[in-house]
């Protein structure tokens, strides 16, 4: 039996978009040294989180002891032509249009769990499912699972599937053969995100700077946000997409499968002054069960006044 083709099927029937497989080994060295250079330059901003647990994030099997393989799933959420009307903008990052995802991605990794264990009845399995609260350096696990390559935006791309997608993963004690990772400059002389990001971020040399990001000032940034960065807001009340919509893989990429995720709609024809005159009852008939609720009415507001020029 080839069981990680089987395994592979049956993440499809789940939901998934792709699934692949990986090692537990540690990472590559530069992955965790570039991250502590990241850190120390600053670019992580008030994201204390980053700093923690930094003996976990690059070695998958420090997060489930006796771990051997690790199971990659990518789920597809780029809203189909239909939900998003071709003169709409949303002002809120297309992730966020749908119900919150770290449910919908761990109740489907469970699934797989017990279908792998079905698989291998006399033998007791460990597994470990995660989403991306967990210290792992998910998107370089992808990566070497062959889900995909790290690009100029330093967001995962997959070459067919585009760049918007959800990502999990399950650590499991069984061994499995790991897919092979993508190879070759898939990026080229492309430098489309690098232009399309708002307040220069994303660096020519490489360099990403998390505080410049409209993502973390819109989302992470508690604060005021500082006027010469608020100012170039584009419109954005939650997050931003521009780098993955500057992208030509992600251009092209098909239409989501994140089938029982609720897409939400209502969401994308907000705009900044609607928010300005929400009541709390407001923003929770709109935003419950959503990524949004992390950031509340106060912040999502203040991201509206400064949308609006206040």
């Amino acid at each position: 039996m080839d069981i990680e083709a089987v395994i592979r099927q049956k993440g499809i029937e789940l939901g998934f978009s792709r699934v692949g497989f990986t090692s537990a080994d540690p990472l590559d060295g530069r992955y965790a040294a570039y991250h502590q250079g990241w850190l120390k330059a600053g670019y992580a901003g008030r994201m204390a989180y980053l700093h923690r647990n930094n003996d976990k994030r690059f070695w998958p099997a420090a997060l489930l002891k006796g771990a051997r393989s690790v199971i990659c799933a990518a789920v597809n959420y780029r809203p189909r032509p239909e939900e998003l009307a071709d003169e709409c903008r949303p002002a809120i990052c297309r992730y966020a249009l749908y119900d919150d995802y770290h449910g919908f991605i761990k109740s489907r990794l469970f699934e797989l769990a017990g279908f792998i264990q079905s698989l291998c009845p006399d033998r007791p399995l460990k597994f470990k499912a995660c989403v991306d609260a967990i210290p792992l350096a998910e998107r370089v696990v992808a990566q070497r699972a062959g889900l995909g390559f790290i690009g100029r935006n330093h967001m995962l791309i997959h070459p067919e599937l585009g760049g918007m997608f959800f990502l999990g993963e399950l650590l499991t004690s069984l061994p499995l053969k790991p897919d092979k990772p993508l190879e070759g400059d898939f990026c080229g002389t492309c430098r489309r995100c690098i232009a399309a990001c708002p307040n220069g971020a994303l660096g020519a040399d490489g360099s990403f700077d998390a505080r410049r990001c409209l993502s973390y000032l819109t989302i992470e940034a508690a604060d005021e946000i500082d006027p010469a960065l608020a100012n170039r807001l584009k419109g954005w009340l939650f997050g931003c997409d521009e780098c993955l919509l500057a992208c030509p893989f992600v251009r092209k990429g098909p239409p989501r499968n994140c089938c029982g995720l609720a897409f939400h709609p209502e969401r994308a024809r907000l705009g900044p002054a609607d928010v300005q005159r929400w009541q709390q009852t407001d923003f929770e008939a709109y935003c419950k069960g959503s990524a949004l609720e992390r950031v509340g009415l106060s912040r999502l507001q203040r991201n509206a006044r400064l949308s609006l020029g206040g």
